[in-house]
This record gives C-alpha cells, sequence and structure tokens, in this order.
C-alpha cells in the first residue's frame, strides 16, 4: 500500500464557536486557518473543515443502516485509530458529558474485521465514528 495522505472533508455546522470548543477542546483537534465561515481543524493528521451553514431542520431523523445489531447513522465520518488512542478518545468523550449513539464496543469480537468503534454526534449534528482494529491488516479485509 502506498503511504497514506491526509484525507480532507468539509462539513456543515450551524455555529463556528460551538465547532471549537467540540473539535478543539473536546477532540483536541488543533485548529488551523480560519474565517467568518469555516474553521480548519486538524484530526489526527486529517484536515477537516467546519463550514457555518445556518440550521436547516432537525437532523436527528437521518437515514441508519443496521451492521452488527446497531442502527448506524449515515452519513459519517471519522478516522481509524490505534487501539490506546481509541480508548483515550472514548474516556475523554465520555468525561466531556458527550452522548453516544453507539457506546464504545468491540464490532465483529473473533471474526475478520473485528473492531472497537464508538458513534457520537457534533454541536451541529453531525455524526462521528472512531474505530481501531485488532488488526489493522483488516482494515479491508472480506
Amino acid at each position: 500500500m502506498a503511504s497514506l495522505r491526509p484525507f480532507h472533508i468539509a462539513f456543515p455546522v450551524n455555529d463556528l464557536t460551538a465547532a471549537r470548543e467540540f473539535y478543539g477542546g473536546v477532540l483536541g483537534c488543533p485548529e488551523g486557518r480560519s474565517s467568518e465561515q469555516w474553521i480548519d481543524f486538524d484530526l489526527y493528521g486529517h484536515q477537516i473543515v467546519a463550514h457555518l451553514q445556518p440550521s436547516d431542520g432537525d437532523r436527528t431523523n437521518a437515514h441508519s443502516n443496521p451492521v452488527d445489531g446497531h442502527a448506524v447513522p449515515v452519513p459519517h465520518f471519522g478516522v481509524v485509530l490505534d487501539q490506546s488512542d481509541w480508548e483515550e478518545l472514548a474516556e475523554r468523550v465520555r468525561e466531556a458529558g458527550v452522548s453516544f449513539i453507539i457506546e464504545p464496543y468491540t464490532r465483529f469480537k473473533g471474526e475478520v474485521g473485528e473492531q472497537s468503534t464508538m458513534f457520537f454526534l457534533d454541536a451541529a449534528g453531525n455524526a462521528l465514528e472512531f474505530k481501531a482494529f485488532a488488526h489493522l491488516s483488516q482494515l479491508f479485509a472480506k
């Protein structure tokens, strides 16, 4: 596999101050460039950009798909971490009082693709998933 390049994603938020508190404060993402309309964050080496967009209503009725007995929200984004970083993040999110959509647990236990996973929402209602594989080599295994 080629050297992994940083990923970029831009996503809507309805309050840049709340985004700054969540991504910078709760998740510990260093802030990059910003304007009155957007903020760059470094999410484990990946560039994510919170763009100000007025609220378009209730996002709690987002679509979900069943995965391992849980309703996984679609869309969502996140990062595959190593196990110790995943555990540290789960504790930081829990201590910040963020509610989990799917509590931290091990999915596909004992199977190909076994992974620790957790889902929660940012302040604007964007779904985030962070995971850690028992064996990173199984990231794309069938």
